[in-house]
């Protein structure tokens, strides 16, 4: 998990993960910024489904849709903390409170994800 460093919903909780560049898939686009996120590098992402989301970037209301994907890690050597992201934190599926996230189509997913499983 993902602790945001910035508004919204700054302190909070979050999911590493970002927006898709123009010419980019959705499977590069979080594999990158997952990377630029923590310095992981992951490898077959596997979309799991998708929320609608309204996301408030510099005053401005933008409609979105936030898609969530598993993947596997390769390796963890070099994880830290930049970008959007203040801190890096490690849960275990039955420690993670969908009440601590702060965006709501994020925790939306979390309670979808953990309900599935």
């Amino acid at each position: 998990m993902a602790k945001r460093a910035k508004e919204p919903a700054k302190g909070t909780l979050d999911l590493p993960g970002g927006f898709v560049d123009m010419n980019e898939t959705a499977e590069e686009a979080i594999i990158r910024e997952i990377s630029e996120e923590t310095g992981l590098k992951v490898n077959s992402p596997t979309y799991l489904f998708s929320l609608p989301n309204i996301y408030v970037y510099s005053g401005l209301e933008i409609h979105t849709v936030d898609m969530f994907f598993e993947m596997n890690v390769s390796k963890i050597a070099h994880i830290h903390a930049d970008d959007d992201v203040a801190e890096l934190i490690w849960l275990k599926k039955e420690n993670i409170n969908p009440d601590l996230f702060g965006l709501n189509s994020i925790r939306q997913g979390i309670v979808k994800w953990l309900s599935a499983r």
